[in-house]
């Protein structure tokens, strides 16, 4: 997966507020799965992935429905931010132990 910024969390975390909340780690993971997909075949090919994108967060949740962005103050998108992280944070422990 392409490096991570801001933008890439914010826009899965708005995929995950239009989920109900018990799918959205598995859809979390998935779609943390399809960017790194797709930045493989981007290695791989020199191309765009043609259902996820260039390899980042951001392309993969832009392919599903996104609600509008609110602010910090939502405690239903922080609990979404959270969770994005927290799944951010278990790519990069296992990425670096194989």
């Amino acid at each position: 997966m392409r490096p991570v910024l801001h933008g890439d969390v914010s826009a899965a975390a708005r995929v995950l507020l239009t989920a109900p909340p018990p799918q959205r780690d598995r859809l979390c993971a998935r779609m943390i799965a399809e960017a790194e997909l797709a930045d493989r075949h981007v290695a791989a090919t020199g191309r765009l992935h043609p259902q996820f994108g260039n390899g980042s967060l951001m392309a993969a949740a832009r392919g599903r429905p996104l609600a509008d962005e609110p602010g910090f103050d939502d405690t239903d998108y922080c609990q979404c931010f959270e969770t994005v992280l927290r799944h951010l944070v278990r790519f990069q422990i296992s990425r670096t132990r194989s």
